[in-house]
């Protein structure tokens, strides 16, 4: 993918820039989605499958994602490459952005909001288990939940109160 200009960041809008690839990742990075029907089916936004097709080739072609081929009887799975687990802090900022100038509901805003109380070091340690995920690095030594099962129990617990 040759971008339309040397800009920085005009490249990276050119990967990343549309609604969906953002979402894409979104959902593969913090729902661990990782096959087509799994995102298809998880998106809370609705994307159509044509859409969805074509901004996986996207990413892949982008070299933000990898694509597993399928064998018979199995689906293709994909996996984010060193790349595509460089956009968290993207996905981080973005998210503050959103709690500040945007609605949205207490259940969806809750992961983010537990993102921003535990700052950097929470967004290095999930790009970490993000790395064991889809790159089969080594785990890290922690104590206690990783950061996906932390945020996931957040959101449970808003959507109980919530509701």
């Amino acid at each position: 993918m040759q971008p339309r200009s040397g800009c920085a960041i005009n490249a990276a809008v050119e990967a990343l820039g549309d609604q969906w690839s953002m979402l894409v990742l979104r959902d593969m990075i913090f729902g661990d989605r990782r096959h087509f029907r799994e995102l298809l089916e998880g998106s809370i936004e609705g994307i159509a499958s044509n859409i969805l097709s074509s901004r996986l080739k996207k990413l892949v072609d982008a070299g933000l994602l990898t694509k597993e081929q399928a064998r018979r009887g199995q689906r293709a799975r994909y996996s984010l490459t060193e790349a595509g687990i460089q956009t968290v802090p993207i996905l981080f900022a973005l998210g503050n952005w959103g709690l500040d100038w945007r609605e949205g509901t207490p259940e969806l805003r809750t992961r983010q909001e537990l993102m921003r109380a535990e700052g950097l070091p929470f967004v290095e340690e999930l790009m970490d288990e993000l790395r064991t995920r889809h790159l089969g690095a080594p785990p890290a030594e922690r104590v206690g939940a990783g950061p996906l099962e932390r945020l996931e129990a957040a959101y449970r617990r808003s959507a109980a109160a919530h509701g």
